[in-house]
């Protein structure tokens, strides 16, 4: 005859992870309330489980019980454990110079590695997001998020402006292969997406939207998603305040960022834009941190490309004002940023009246 223990361990095999309750065991294990066996059953739970770390007691003496998930070691140093490389995640090239955007160079991503594009609204975060797709085209690259697509007369299609930006790349990406399907899967996800990640392949999300008062929330939806990624990379779009530190989440979307891109406006010019490096988690043996670097861009062609890449710094005439005694600064042009490789005018250029 099946001992008591016997069974009741079946049964909570079934439900690791997971809150169960002396009454639902009772009827699953049918056992009479107040019979001896159900005597047994209080013991167990309360003294032999909780002894071999198979349950956990709710501490509120109300019969619930956590079911712990069995964790084994990892064994690191096995004969033939396969050591991976960094990650071939080529970034978006500057059109202009057809060459790679130079923040690249100092990033090193791995697999399973979360890329977060915090940016101000309509300030290319669907640029840099399409640019991603279309430099790594050859991985079959996920696309979901609020950006891609709408529902009409029933179904799920293209939407307009993202079919309009497709047309726009076609000149240096083919996004069909020789037998005109898509080289890049489209899905209509605009909540649960870690449902939806496909594992190994590169995710991009754009954009994600999180209920104002549940901002905390996006802790667990990035934690979710990046579990799920497996050997991929996953690149995430959020909204951001204009000028502010971080993205809507704060602190809770920088959990799990390995590397953290914030876009904001740049002077006057709507195309104009700002790059801030918040985080990087790795930087590649040889190469500087770019942590705090920032660094600027137009948006041309529909917001389709990415022109005049280059590493900006604090103008240091008006330290970051953009203004000198009242005045428009005249060497930032009142855009509180020069470009680094410039050297700035000397003091007899600027006017300092008033």
């Amino acid at each position: 005859m099946e001992r008591l223990s016997d069974k009741l361990q079946e049964y909570l095999k079934t439900a690791q992870g997971k809150i169960v309750y002396l009454k639902d065991i009772r009827i699953a294990l049918k056992i009479e309330p107040g019979s001896k066996d159900d005597t047994n059953l209080r013991t167990q739970m309360s003294t032999t489980m909780v002894e071999h770390k198979i349950v956990s007691p709710s501490g509120k003496n109300d019969g619930a019980y956590k079911v712990i998930k069995p964790v084994f070691p990892v064994r690191v140093f096995i004969p033939g454990r396969e050591r991976r490389p960094i990650f071939n995640l080529k970034f978006p090239q500057d059109r202009q110079s057809q060459t790679e955007i130079e923040i690249a160079k100092h990033i090193a991503i791995r697999e399973g590695d979360l890329i977060t594009i915090g940016g101000v609204k309509s300030k290319s975060k669907t640029t840099l997001c399409m640019n991603f797709t279309a430099e790594n085209i050859d991985l079959s690259p996920v696309l979901m998020g609020n950006e891609y697509t709408v529902f009409i007369e029933g179904q799920y299609q293209p939407a307009p402006r993202f079919f309009n930006r497709l047309d726009e790349m076609k000149e240096w990406v083919n996004w069909v292969d020789e037998n005109g399907f898509d080289r890049f899967t489209l899905l209509p996800v605009r909540e649960d997406y870690a449902e939806h990640i496909i594992k190994d392949r590169i995710n991009i999300i754009d954009w994600i939207n999180i209920d104002a008062n549940q901002l905390y929330d996006i802790s667990k939806v990035l934690e979710d998603c990046k579990s799920a990624i497996g050997r991929g990379v996953l690149i995430v779009a959020i909204q951001k305040g204009e000028g502010a530190l971080n993205p809507r989440g704060g602190q809770f979307v920088r959990d799990f960022s390995d590397l953290e891109i914030l876009l904001d406006g740049l002077g006057n010019n709507v195309d104009d834009i700002l790059m801030t490096i918040k985080g990087v988690k790795e930087t590649p043996i040889g190469k500087s941190s770019i942590v705090g670097k920032t660094y600027a861009y137009s948006v041309a062609a529909n917001g389709t490309q990415i022109w005049g890449f280059r590493e900006v710094r604090l103008c240091p005439f008006c330290k970051g004002s953009g203004f000198i005694k009242g005045e428009r600064c005249d060497n930032c042009n009142g855009c509180k940023y020069v470009n680094k490789s410039n050297p700035p005018k000397v003091e007899s250029e600027i006017n300092f009246e008033e």
